[in-house]
């Protein structure tokens, strides 16, 4: 199966497990995203995808399990976009975009013309080619996270594992990463998996939801079936009306459960 595949992924640091026996399918092109509480197990379920955790069960990426990856390999398949970026001051875009395809050269090669054709490629298909020659710490929030986004690209992932990528962003912003990660799936086959707070994002766009709750999944399907007043009531203890949005989309809006604005 092209994407990513979990079979039973249990972690545990130490004596503690924070994850429990998930099982999860992202073919290419397709959206899951990780939703529950604080502490609930989806960083944790990202960590292991990217094998930055040791696990139980089995992970596969393009049908291959990932314990049989080295480093570089991996990271040829998997990118992570994640919630703090490290960017360093005094490097240009061009050069931290071009980071993205270290897994792609050997050990003490130099990049070819083919690896800075791919970093020119990536800033035009985003839209920031004009941000080549700017110091990367010179950036709003915004350029910068498409900054990070276009290093991902660069490494040409088949999967993509996005960490709360938006959290820092104003809502503007926030859309615009999300529909250019959302183009991209559409258009390249990326499987993408994602940890995501705000229920509202991730009833927009992720095709498909897990709900963990204390490393356990609570609930798993399409946004209508997951996001439910009381399901969330019970997982976060959070008041909130639904609107559907048209198809599978959903919008969740906390309600007031005392008091008013003064």
């Amino acid at each position: 199966m092209s994407g990513v595949e979990l079979r039973g992924v249990s972690v545990a640091y130490g004596p503690r497990r924070v994850l429990h026996g998930l099982d999860a399918r992202i073919p290419a092109g397709a959206w899951l995203g990780l939703i529950g509480p604080n502490g609930s197990g989806k960083t944790t379920a990202l960590k292991a995808v990217c094998g930055l955790v040791d696990f139980e069960g089995e992970i596969l990426v393009d049908d291959t399990p990932i314990r049989s990856l080295g480093n570089r390999a991996l990271a040829r398949s998997v990118a992570m976009l994640p919630q703090h970026a490290t960017t360093p001051r005094g490097m240009y875009v061009a050069t931290y975009v071009l980071l993205g395809r270290t897994p792609h050269l050997s050990y003490f090669a130099q990049e070819t013309p083919r690896d800075r054709a791919v970093v020119s490629a990536v800033l035009r298909r985003l839209g920031i080619a004009t941000l080549a020659e700017r110091d990367v710490a010179s950036l709003s929030g915004g350029e910068r996270q498409l900054v990070v986004l276009a290093r991902a690209l660069a490494q040409e992932p088949s999967v993509l594992v996005l960490d709360e990528p938006t959290s820092a962003l104003d809502v503007g912003h926030q859309q615009e990463v999300m529909e250019v990660i959302d183009a991209l799936r559409h258009t390249d086959g990326i499987a993408v998996i994602s940890a995501m707070h705000d229920l509202t994002v991730a009833g927009q766009f992720a095709g498909e939801i897990v709900l963990l709750s204390e490393g356990r999944v609570a609930a798993a399907g399409t946004a209508p079936s997951v996001l439910t007043e009381a399901r969330i009531k019970e997982h976060y203890g959070a008041s909130v009306r639904i609107v559907r949005d048209g198809g599978d989309a959903v919008v969740v809006i906390p309600v007031r459960t005392n008091g008013k604005p003064t």
